[in-house]
């Protein structure tokens, strides 16, 4: 078990998760990568409208596209079946972080996927740094463990 509760989020496999043999379809995990996210920032205190656009609030000055994305299935995931998603937040620069996603089925780790993002500046969509609500989610994460600069 995670210290950190923000950092570890349930979910249970949905017959729309699934695809024609009954298991969880590919594209299916990566969104459940993205939701984890989403889900751990709103845990952390950071609302939604401070990270992404679309929102009924003001729109963030700094947007963060998804530059490289990556998922492996060690085991096969079932209708049904109630999930753990350890996230595994890392700055790789000041500019760009990235998510692991580890999908827990108990102790047996099924699946995992990799999410990593871009800051750039919402308007002239040029490279910047991170948001502060971000910077603090890594930072937070990361407590206890050593980082590179």
């Amino acid at each position: 078990m995670n210290a950190y509760p923000w950092l570890e989020i349930p979910r249970t496999v949905r017959f729309s998760d699934t695809d024609a043999a009954g298991v969880m379809h590919f594209q299916h995990l990566l969104g459940w990568c993205h939701q984890a996210w989403e889900d751990s920032l709103e845990q952390f205190g950071i609302p939604v409208g401070a990270v992404f656009p679309g929102g009924r609030s003001d729109q963030p000055s700094v947007a963060l596209p998804i530059v490289h994305c990556h998922a492996d299935f060690r085991a096969p995931m079932y209708v049904g079946d109630a999930a753990v998603i350890h996230l595994l937040p890392k700055r790789i620069d000041p500019g760009c972080f990235e998510v692991v996603s580890e999908i827990s089925l108990n102790t047996q780790k099924v699946a995992s996927g990799c999410l990593q993002h871009l800051a750039i500046d919402a308007v002239t969509r040029k490279r910047c740094s991170l948001p502060e609500p971000i910077e603090r989610w890594i930072e937070a994460s990361t407590l206890g463990q050593i980082q590179p600069l």
